[in-house]
């Protein structure tokens, strides 16, 4: 089931955190005939020009990492694109994919596409047994529908189309803007930013009891492309670290990597969020892929990859 190094693969989002890395994961492991577009050159949303696109350069391979992406505030500023954009990304790449002659394609998704009280650590099955998380319902009910897309094609065209859904990532080329980035992110800006300006202080909301599982976007790269070399069937499959850290441990984890030497302050009065979201990723340890980056180490490498990105 393995990929020909030399056959042309479409990277779709390469410039996003996640397809940045799985393009560095295809050139470690010697692919070299990656197709990439920017958004000026190919705007996924418009259904023509990717068609275009497909019958032009002819991909053998797909990899869907193109996405509308953002943390809580922007998914409540703008339900309506981040419905909206994500489906017509999907819809018109998975379509346009097959009816070139893709010989497979993996729709990379989230972890958010679970009800808001699935049983931890989070299963496949769990998916559609449940409410959705009302803050990323829009994002979720279309990573959902990529999903069922994708199986779609498969049971009505036999077209190797594969799903992965992936945990909280970081690493480098993260979101870093103080209103739509995600807590790890977000922690390392407010950090560094309290060190650069002298604060006594970092209030950080919650009480710092919740659990999360993060996984380095180098790591999910790496699972990505073995996925697509060694998996095809009907089900989506979990990407996760397999290990939680509570909000509280990984706030003092950042403090410690940006080097702040002042008080580090939690503010109880504003909402914790789920306690526990881990998944189940036994599937993919079961095939033979488990991450390797341990946080710490990856937090100090995204740090330095943030200092020298980001003037602030």
């Amino acid at each position: 089931m393995g990929v020909d190094k030399d056959a042309k693969i479409f990277v779709a989002g390469h410039r996003g955190l996640v397809g940045a890395a799985v393009v560095r994961a295809l050139k470690k492991d010697g692919y070299n005939n990656l197709v990439m577009k920017t958004h000026k050159e190919l705007d996924l949303t418009r259904q023509a020009a990717v068609e275009e696109f497909f019958d032009t350069e002819k991909p053998a391979y797909v990899i869907l990492a193109a996405a509308k992406v953002g943390g809580i505030h922007a998914n409540s500023t703008y339900p309506a694109e981040f419905i909206a954009v994500n489906l017509q990304i999907q819809t018109n790449v998975i379509d346009a994919a097959y009816k070139s002659g893709v010989k497979k394609l993996l729709f990379l998704g989230s972890s958010c596409i679970y009800p808001k009280f699935a049983q931890v650590p989070i299963v496949e099955e769990s998916l559609l047994t449940g409410p959705l998380e009302a803050t990323n319902e829009w994002y979720a009910v279309a990573k959902i529908a990529g999903i069922k897309m994708c199986q779609a094609y498969r049971l009505q065209y036999n077209f190797d189309a594969i799903s992965g859904m992936p945990t909280n990532l970081y690493g480098p080329h993260d979101n870093f803007h103080p209103e739509n980035s995600h807590v790890l992110p977000a922690l390392i800006r407010r950090f560094h930013e309290a060190k650069v300006n002298g604060a006594k202080e970092v209030v950080v909301w919650g009480s710092g009891s919740p659990f999360r599982e993060f996984l380095h976007v180098d790591d999910l790269a790496e699972a990505t492309v073995f996925l697509l070399q060694n998996y095809s069937a009907h089900e989506h499959v979990n990407m996760g670290s397999g290990s939680e850290v509570s909000i509280k441990e990984l706030a003092e984890m950042v403090k410690e990597v940006v080097g702040f030497q002042g008080q580090l302050t939690w503010d109880t009065s504003k909402p914790d969020g789920t306690p526990r979201k881990l998944i189940d990723s036994s599937k993919l340890a079961n095939m033979g892929w488990q991450a390797r980056i341990p946080l710490k180490e990856g937090l100090a490498e995204t740090y330095k990859w943030y200092c020298e990105n980001y003037n602030v």
